[in-house]
């Protein structure tokens, strides 16, 4: 993996998730909405990590394994526990099924939590960004 890849998929994460800055609307239709006040500071430490990452790269490469592994498991614990297990600890079913109902879904189960199209993305993002910044870490680690 190359420095370049690492800085294009980061960036192209950074970019998805400014749209949960901004909130995306096509018509009456929701990507995801404005949520800058409740995610705003995790914008702000991942653009940090990536700006560490182009400036200064051995110290950036684990801001961003590190940040990028924490922000997966809470995602993961998120969305993807409801989704499996059809409980969870951070609010209940029906609220977590309530607060994405007017976003727009790959899949809708009724009395069934299944994260929506920005939130999966979301996720692969993160995981392409552990991933490959990961193998950098490791491939220059050898060097």
């Amino acid at each position: 993996m190359k420095r370049k890849h690492c800085i294009i998929v980061q960036t192209v994460l950074l970019i998805w998730f400014f749209l949960n800055m901004t909130g995306v609307y096509f018509g009456d239709v929701c990507l995801v909405t404005r949520s800058y006040k409740d995610d705003g500071i995790f914008f702000l430490i991942y653009l940090m990590a990536v700006i560490l990452f182009v400036v200064k790269e051995k110290i950036g490469k684990w801001a961003i394994i590190i940040w990028t592994s924490m922000w997966f498991i809470t995602q993961f614990i998120s969305h993807e526990w409801y989704t499996i297990f059809n409980d969870g600890f951070m609010g209940t079913l029906e609220s977590k099924i309530d607060t994405f109902s007017g976003t727009m879904h790959w899949l809708k189960i009724e009395d069934r939590y299944v994260p929506d199209i920005y939130h999966t993305i979301l996720h692969v993002l993160i995981l392409l960004v552990l991933v490959s910044t990961s193998m950098y870490a490791t491939k220059n680690r050898k060097k």
